[in-house]
């Protein structure tokens, strides 16, 4: 783990995070955001794509944004640098659970309670989504790891990312969803959208009924993501994929970048944007490299939809 520089005045290096040093605090932390996930999930309407139910980039960490509960609001919110769950009501009370090793078990537990103390009841569904061999919440004494200062590094990764994803964010015109975090893939995202819609998916993943898939991918789409390297890739990295994919997505040619056939994406990986010289520059330029590849082998009316 490299931490940034803290000197007044100096220009924070982006900090890298060797997955596997982290790997049992990623896992448990990845349940305890699919226990907040839900709960907003539960609480706000469903927006196109999913896109009510994301967390969002914070200056300390990640939070579910303001819900509504009996005309007024709930937020809970993730503290890495004070380790803190912080329950926040419009009327001013709260409630803190301690980000520390425990299960997720406990977790949920007292999330739950705490949610009661504030006269918050929401039922959700246990079950994890998205993760092979699920562990009910209410059940998991497996996953029960914090590494403190792993989970400060991760969360000043996702702000640098998120500044970068915005500043790519900000160059397109047509519709394209804000630069939030899926508790269900664990994952920082960006997505660019043609304007037209596709044949239904008929892929899924684990606990994940098809029409939620389906809800996410009804129209054509360029997406591009960070991953801290959960789900199977080992190791923190950038991805964009097309879908659906056109022809000759795959064959076009990405510095810096590979694409994995077994994932059908282009990857990119974190170390090697966060030891550039410009890692905003590297990292722009791969995002702006695979959209272009979509939308072009895809046919996408770039003059319309991109600020020129």
């Amino acid at each position: 783990m490299t931490p940034p520089a803290t000197s007044k005045g100096s220009v924070k290096p982006w900090p890298r995070l060797d997955y596997s040093a982290w790997a049992d605090t990623c896992a448990t932390l990845h349940l305890w955001t699919q226990v907040v996930g839900k709960i907003r999930l539960a609480l706000t309407p469903r927006i196109n794509h999913w896109w009510g139910i994301t967390l969002y980039v914070t200056a300390r960490g990640l939070t579910t944004s303001a819900m509504p509960w009996r005309g007024g609001a709930l937020q809970i919110d993730f503290d890495f640098i004070d380790h803190e769950l912080i329950l926040r009501m419009s009327d001013g009370r709260e409630e803190r659970v301690a980000l520390a090793p425990r299960s997720v078990a406990d977790f949920y537990a007292e999330v739950m309670g705490r949610l009661r103390a504030l006269g918050v009841d929401v039922p959700i569904w246990t079950m994890p989504v998205e993760i092979p061999d699920a562990i009910r919440f209410e059940t998991d004494h497996k996953h029960k790891s914090y590494d403190a200062a792993a989970a400060n590094l991760f969360w000043q990764q996702l702000v640098q990312v998120h500044r970068v994803f915005n500043i790519f964010r900000a160059r397109f015109l047509g519709k394209c969803s804000p630069a939030h975090f899926f508790w269900g893939s664990f994952d920082l995202a960006v997505t660019r959208f043609s304007g037209r819609a596709v044949p239904p998916i008929t892929r899924t993943a684990p606990h994940l009924g098809l029409w939620v898939m389906q809800e996410a991918y009804s129209h054509e789409v360029s997406s591009a993501g960070f991953w801290p390297g959960s789900g199977g890739y080992g190791k923190p990295a950038f991805y964009c994929y097309a879908y659906p994919e056109p022809e000759g997505f795959a064959q076009t040619k990405i510095a810096g970048a590979d694409y994995d056939g077994t994932l059908g994406e282009f990857v990119l990986p974190h170390d090697d944007v966060a030891r550039s010289p410009s890692p905003d520059e590297t990292l722009l330029n791969f995002l702006q490299a695979t959209y272009e590849a979509g939308a072009d082998h895809g046919k996408w009316d770039r003059r319309a939809l991109e600020r020129i």
